[in-house]
């Protein structure tokens, strides 16, 4: 059996995974790692996931060549620990946002920090499988997407060669802030409310525009939901008009190899996919011509994170991607 580590086990995404790996029919649950919660058990921190290991002290140590890693720190604080798990011969999923960019110059303006290891920014593949499926399968080191990005891009990428003047508006449950707590995800900030931030401002922003090969308009809104994302996705047609049909189409023959994807004939709600590593899309067509909108939905801690990750340490080890999924 291949084995797993998390580190960041006792953040939402990384308690997630953790569990995901635990009951994977073909992995063996490595270290679960915490740097303030080291000595209790998971299922102490995170409750519904049941997990009855203890996390521990990250140590790298105790992972060995051959097995797989996955980090799930917070951006600008993963690099160093990828760097040497990839150094003693480990394949790394980086959960966090420190692999994502291929250009390291942009660290500095949207990470806030000077990458340490470029090298591996080269190295890196986006863990997007829906369009590397097969780079991901044999990768040392993958980058797990962004969940706004993630959503973003499974609904934009069947047009990519055929749009311009992109705008997304996209909405995001609480918990895609993570689990250290901030006045804006305060209880009686977020309940009963829906707010725009980092307009103009959102590190996922090149990140979207970096899959996608053009610039984006992207405004990110906190919606008083625990877990779900709704990508709205506006764009012009440079092709010419297609029926909704064949619009439609295009987007079910994108899609027809890849599991966790269905293309849905109404907009869908995020309720349709909580607690899943699925997502739904759904193409339209403005009938005034030469638009289209096109909605995506995910769980923003399953195929927006966990799930994803899961997905991709999957491929990374040669199991079908969707073992242990749902």
């Amino acid at each position: 059996m291949t084995r797993v580590h998390v580190f960041g086990a006792a953040g939402f995404t990384g308690a997630q995974l953790a569990e995901l790996v635990d009951r994977h029919p073909a992995f063996e649950l490595g270290a679960i790692t915490a740097r303030g919660d080291a000595g209790k058990r998971l299922v102490e921190v995170a409750p519904e996931y049941r997990v009855e290991r203890r996390l521990e002290a990250p140590d790298v140590e105790a992972v060995d060549e051959g097995d797989i890693a996955a980090v799930c720190y917070p951006h600008a604080e993963a690099a160093a620990l990828v760097s040497e798990l990839i150094d003693r011969g480990v394949r790394v999923v980086d959960v966090s946002a420190d692999h994502r960019l291929r250009d390291p110059a942009l660290y500095p303006a949207v990470y806030g920090f000077e990458h340490p290891r470029p090298d591996l920014l080269d190295e890196a593949v986006y863990g997007l499988p829906e369009r590397y499926r097969d780079r991901i399968a044999a990768a040392r080191l993958v980058a797990n997407p962004g969940c706004f990005p993630e959503a973003s891009l499974l609904a934009l990428l069947p047009l990519a060669d055929a749009i311009a003047e992109v705008v997304i508006d996209a909405k995001s449950g609480v918990s895609g802030a993570g689990r250290t707590p901030t006045e804006t995800v305060h209880y009686s900030r977020a309940a009963d409310n829906v707010s725009p931030y980092k307009v103009y401002a959102h590190r996922h922003t090149p990140e979207i525009e970096q899959e996608l090969g053009q610039p984006v308009t992207f405004t990110p809104h906190l919606v008083p939901v625990d877990r779900g994302l709704l990508a709205t996705c506006y764009a012009r047609l440079t092709d010419g008009t297609p029926h909704p049909d064949d619009l439609r189409e295009r987007f079910a023959s994108h899609y027809e190899d890849h599991p966790f994807v269905e293309v849905v004939e109404a907009p869908p709600g995020m309720r349709a996919v909580q607690r899943t590593n699925y997502a739904q899309v759904c193409p339209m067509v403005d009938p005034r011509g030469g638009r289209v909108t096109v909605f995506a939905v995910i769980d923003n801690l399953g195929k927006g994170a966990a799930g994803q990750a899961l997905q991709n340490v999957n491929l990374m080890a040669g199991r079908p991607e969707t073992e242990g999924l749902r």
